[in-house]
């Protein structure tokens, strides 16, 4: 089974978004998102692989195969393209969680946003919120 190269390590984050957010508007936008969900969820932000900011964990394991691993409860990625938003589970019934949260293009379980004032800043802390309930419900349970 191939290791999973997303790990969470002691890289310095501001550094991360200073060099790595390629505009001033990201850099801003980068920092806001470390406020708002440092804030919302009480977990100092921590780089997980070479370019993802997450706050929290959880330890995951497949129902569909033998992979486990660790992963961020919540997250973000200064990208080239867009702001990419880890904040959704993707699972059916939960695509009501994002009617009203603005301009945003989807992945599989990643929101993209060009920048920050695209989005409601309430509807994603309802995101944040129900996505950090779900992932503990699952993951977190004691069998």
């Amino acid at each position: 089974m191939a290791e999973i190269k997303t790990k969470q390590h002691n890289a310095d984050v501001t550094e991360f978004i200073n060099t790595f957010a390629d505009t001033e508007q990201k850099r801003k936008d980068s920092f806001e998102l470390v406020k708002l969900m440092q804030g919302f969820t009480g977990f100092e932000p921590k780089m997980w692989g070479p370019t993802i900011i997450g706050f929290g964990s959880y330890h995951y394991k497949s129902e569909r195969s033998r992979q486990e691993g660790d992963w961020p409860l919540i997250g973000f990625s200064p990208r080239k393209a867009a702001i990419s938003l880890y904040v959704y589970t993707g699972g059916k019934g939960h695509e009501y969680l994002l009617e009203g949260l603005g301009k945003y293009n989807m992945g599989k379980a990643c929101i993209y946003v060009k920048k920050l004032s695209d989005i409601n800043l309430d509807v994603l802390k309802n995101l944040m919120k129900e996505t950090i309930d779900f992932l503990q419900a699952k993951y977190n349970r004691k069998d």
